[in-house]
């Protein structure tokens, strides 16, 4: 590519005819023409070898083209085609130096490169200047004539929607007047497109259908080169705004835009040296086509690589981001304008339709940053519902309406922070996504319902076992026969109060009815079965109450004091109370009754477990109330302890508590027999009648009052020690054996505990001699001692 005095230039097509596109491509990021659009014109010139076309072209657009030098001689100067930016001309104009025609270096029957670079000149170019000599017009061997043949045979190869402008230009004009000159020129013009063969379509079709003829002249610039000069700068103000309507190039049907110009150039001369037929509007069609889809990869190439895309690509991934539809609408809506801009010029139809094709791949591209965004929404509004409605419920608002004000409040949110992540290009629908919302947030609140229902009833089910279990469990412990009566109303009571709140809590859930009763009815259920597995409970340990109620009843009296047995209580009336209210407690404890409806099991119980059960006495086995396994008038489900386990039971109680009464009897006996040891009250009156004479004998001499006194306090100090009465407790034989070992080392230890203590006393008062009395007073003194000693040893 050459630049000097500001002009750029590049050698396009060699004379090998080979397209230079490194050069091109070079050439148009030079001079910008990419930026240039539609606004841009392509001038050609072709004629006769060293006729002076590079000259002509210096002068009138400033180029810098090599000229033959005259001084050598003519020789082929411009070989292949040659393309330079014109100077100073808008809009962007651009020209082409083909290689002249009628050269001796190519032969004369070379003519393919001819009009193959005519064909390709008038196929690119807008306006075509005919260089030919002033000298051939009217000849009919004249150096041009070839030339305008090969313009229209190539025509007709070249379907073009546009018509080309032919600027023929005079050189070296003579003194004839160029008013006489033209008519004879377009005269010959009209002979030679006459004679040139035409397809059937275009056989009369006139020349003005393709080309707008135009006809100047220039003066010889080797003879008058300044007229030269100044006809050139006139001819110069034509190319100024030469695309605008009425202007040379003022058909701009089927332009191709600037930044499609190398590809379409390198094309057509492809096609054209293939030596097929050029279509020029299929051949914009595929310009166009290629040209958008190299913009629209580079606008898509350019999206990735977009540095706002990717920081919200990477943001989606890990939090909602505000704006987000925004944002991202606005990065596409940039992309797809500089495609606009880029591919403005090209065909409507093909940029149309590449343009619908890089937005529905932009779309692709950003639809899961999209679907993430929603995704983020969605779980992030779920997770501020969750919280939300747990701190609406800790408010003490009703469940139902928190449900349902948390759910329109939140689901609006979605809705409007969805509305903020549309993206304006896509018309995508968000409605799955919030419907999988509602589904989550509708599963939410069925599983915290469900919880809370839990958490009532849970509450009220402890309520009623704590309210229930313990005073069944007493009112079952002493039973009596108001005892399922007082249960039933204990369980009327707590059950009503239970349902008064828990139909106050479910309130706040707006169940539907039927719902409601279930869990009341459950509710109800749940107490009735405390109370059953509490009587099941204590029904299992029957037995044991039993016995602590006869042991309690028989061992104790009225006033909860240990008996103690005198001889003097009724052993078989205690006996029979405290069975009594044994057989009481079973007869309660045999069934439920938590209805009030009359039974006879205590009846039944009584009339054969008592002592006057004459079936059981007699054996009568046929007779027997208890021979079955229910109860009449009682179902099997509320039957506790069925009949023969009652018999069974009874029994078993009967053998466990005998050994108490056997005891009983036995410690009354043992306590009359030590209570017997004075003589009956006939003998006390006999020995009083018999022993008058002695007793009188007795108060005559009081000296055997005191030997008396004194051995009645040496027997009553041996019945001390030796515990008699203790020792005749246990029976009269056991009393005697022991006794008979005590007796000896007793009497051995009595004596000479006396003896010491008159030794003390002897030893006390040395110079005194104590009367008989005294003496007898003081042994009476020993003796109590003596037995004071034995005693706490």
């Amino acid at each position: 590519m050459d630049k000097s005095d500001g002009c750029c230039s590049t050698h396009l097509i060699d004379g090998d005819g080979v397209f230079n596109v490194a050069g091109v491509e070079n050439f148009i990021k030079e001079v910008k023409l990419a930026d240039c659009g539609l606004s841009y014109a392509i001038v050609s010139i072709m004629g006769p070898q060293s006729s002076g076309k590079s000259t002509l072209l210096n002068h009138l657009f400033g180029t810098n083209f090599r000229e033959m030098d005259a001084y050598k001689g003519r020789s082929q100067t411009t070989k292949g085609i040659w393309m330079a930016r014109c100077v100073g001309i808008e809009p962007c104009t651009l020209v082409m130096d083909l290689e002249g025609t009628d050269g001796r270096e190519r032969g004369e029957d070379d003519t393919t490169f001819e009009k193959q670079s005519a064909l390709f000149a008038l196929a690119v170019s807008d306006i075509v200047l005919i260089n030919m000599w002033c000298h051939d017009i009217g000849r009919e061997q004249a150096a041009n004539k070839p030339l305008l043949k090969t313009v229209f045979q190539v025509m007709m190869r070249l379907f073009s929607p546009r018509k080309t402008t032919l600027m023929f230009v005079i050189r070296d004009k003579t003194r004839t007047p160029l008013e006489n000159l033209e008519p004879v020129l377009r005269e010959d013009i009209q002979k030679i497109w006459d004679s040139v063969p035409k397809p059937q379509a275009h056989e009369e079709t006139p020349l003005s259908e393709f080309f707008n003829v135009e006809v100047v002249a220039l003066s010889s610039y080797e003879e008058k080169e300044e007229q030269f000069k100044e006809q050139v700068a006139s001819l110069r103000q034509q190319f100024f705004h030469s695309i605008a309507p009425g202007g040379l190039a003022g058909d701009r049907r089927g332009v191709v835009p600037a930044s499609g110009f190398s590809f379409s150039a390198q094309h057509m001369w492809e096609v054209i040296k293939e030596n097929r037929d050029l279509d020029l509007p299929a051949h914009k069609v595929m310009v166009a086509t290629v040209r958008c889809e190299e913009i629209a990869h580079e606008k898509y190439d350019s999206f990735t690589a977009n540095e706002g895309w990717c920081q919200l690509k990477e943001a989606v991934q890990s939090h909602p981001v505000g704006g987000f539809g925004k944002k991202l609408s606005s990065i596409l809506n940039t992309c797809l304008s500089e495609y606009d801009a880029e591919a403005t010029f090209f065909d409507e139809g093909v940029r149309s339709t590449k343009r619908k094709q890089l937005e529905e791949k932009l779309l692709q591209l950003v639809q899961p940053a999209y679907q993430s965004m929603l995704g983020r929404i969605r779980s992030d509004t779920l997770e501020r519902f969750k919280e939300a409605f747990d701190k609406e419920l800790k408010g003490g608002i009703g469940f139902a309406m928190a449900a349902h004000e948390c759910t329109v409040s939140f689901m609006s949110q979605f809705d409007e922070e969805c509305a903020d992540a549309v993206i304006d290009q896509a018309k995508w629908d968000s409605s799955r996504v919030r419907d999988k919302l509602k589904r989550d947030i509708d599963a939410h609140i069925a599983e915290i319902r469900t919880a809370k229902l839990a958490e009532v009833t849970t509450l009220y089910e402890t309520k009623l076992n704590d309210a229930l279990a313990g005073p069944v469990e007493g009112l079952l412990d002493g039973a009596a026969d108001d005892t399922w009566p007082a249960i039933r109303k204990l369980l009327q009571r707590e059950t009503d109060s239970a349902l008064a709140g828990f139909s106050a809590s479910l309130s706040g859930f707006e169940m539907d009815e039927q719902t409601r009763e279930n869990m009341v009815l459950r509710l109800k259920d749940y107490a009735r079965g405390v109370v059953e597995v509490k009587a099941k409970e204590e029904a299992g340990r029957v037995l044991i109450r039993m016995k602590d109620r006869f042991s309690m009843l028989f061992s104790y009296d009225s006033d909860s004091m240990p008996r103690v047995w005198t001889g003097k209580e009724n052993i078989r009336a205690i006996t029979k109370t405290a069975r009594s209210a044994s057989l009481k407690l079973l007869s309660v404890m045999a069934a439920i009754r938590l209805e009030d409806e009359r039974d006879s099991i205590e009846n039944t119980l009584a009339v054969a477990l008592s002592d006057g059960g004459a079936s059981t006495k007699k054996g009568i086995a046929s007779l027997d109330p208890l021979a079955s396994s229910t109860w009449n008038e009682v179902s099997a489900s509320k039957t506790l302890i069925t009949p023969i386990q009652c018999k069974s039971l009874w029994k078993q109680f009967n053998t466990e508590t005998e050994y108490i009464v056997t005891q009983a009897i036995a410690a009354q006996e043992a306590s009359r027999r030590n209570n017997n040891w004075l003589p009956p009250p006939w003998a006390v009156v006999a020995l009083l009648i018999l022993g008058f004479n002695e007793f009188m004998t007795l108060l005559r001499n009081p000296l055997y009052l005191g030997v008396i006194f004194v051995a009645f306090l040496l027997v009553k100090a041996l019945w001390v020690q030796l515990d008699i009465s203790g020792e005749f407790r246990n029976g009269a034989l056991p009393g005697l054996l022991s006794l008979s070992t005590k007796f000896l080392p007793t009497v051995t230890n009595l004596l000479r505990r006396l003896a010491e203590a008159g030794q003390r006393k002897v030893n006390n008062e040395p110079q005194h001699n104590p009367t008989p009395a005294s003496k007898s007073f003081h042994g009476t003194i020993a003796s109590s001692e003596v037995t004071s000693e034995n005693r706490g040893e």
